[in-house]
């Protein structure tokens, strides 16, 4: 997809950021810098008129499936996850803020002091404002990625694409940390991702996408620019459709 330079292809958009791009350098928490920097790109996304909504993982904090939380009953653990997402939430928002680009938090987890409950109609409400919405606490409930949640949350508003921004410039056939000589794909399909287990998004996330037929976008948040490049339909990254790609 190309289309003339300055020129957003998209109307909505759902970005799924993972908890450990808000890492930068450090081994745990949240990089001022980094995030400021993500803040930023956001800010020129909204300018640009794109109506953005953002799911934000927490594994730079706390995630159930980590090693950390091994021993430790499941839900109980999927739990704790979910606060590291409101923790980052609260994180970007300020950054935003700080930016002077309107932002509201909704949460799946009723924590009606800190951040608003998830109202679908409301959160529409809010993009069609011109405010960015970040979608916190995954889907409320255990055994569910915030993957499913950025799938989900993008589906209820009608997001035109899934963007998942990553440490990793793409989808690979091996991990590129591991084997220097992994390709990357320009284009894959949602039924080659489920078949050959690329490390994409989880099972559901990609079932999903491929039933409602909207595509995800994967690329990395941390080359300066590049979500900007990826909402004007510049080739950034790999995009996951459906049928051949």
């Amino acid at each position: 997809m190309t289309s003339a330079p300055g020129v957003s292809v998209y109307r909505r958009v759902l970005l799924k950021l993972s908890g450990e791009a808000l890492l930068g350098p450090d081994a745990y928490g949240i990089n001022r810098e980094v995030i400021a920097r993500i803040a930023s790109e956001i800010k020129a996304v909204v300018a640009s008129g794109i109506q953005l909504a953002i799911v934000i993982g927490g594994g730079n904090i706390f995630r159930g499936i980590a090693p950390s939380a091994q021993g430790m009953d499941r839900a109980s653990a999927d739990y704790m996850g979910m606060l590291a997402t409101v923790m980052n939430s609260l994180a970007l928002q300020d950054a935003l803020e700080k930016q002077e680009v309107p932002v509201r938090v909704q949460s799946a987890l009723r924590i009606d002091q800190v951040v608003e409950p998830y109202v679908r109609r409301r959160a529409i409400r809010h993009l069609e404002q011109g405010r960015v919405v970040i979608f916190a606490a995954g889907t409320g409930n255990p055994f569910f990625t915030t993957d499913t949640a950025a799938t989900l949350r993008g589906m209820e508003i009608g997001a035109d694409v899934v963007l998942k921004a990553t440490k990793v410039d793409g989808v690979y056939d091996r991990d590129p940390e591991k084997h220097p000589d992994a390709r990357r794909f320009e284009a894959v399909s949602f039924d080659e991702v489920l078949d050959k287990r690329l490390a994409v998004m989880d099972a559901t996330s990609i079932a999903l996408c491929r039933d409602q037929d909207i595509h995800v976008r994967v690329f990395s948040i941390h080359k300066s620019g590049n979500l900007m490049r990826v909402c004007r339909g510049e080739n950034v990254g790999t995009l996951v459709k459906g049928g051949q790609p």
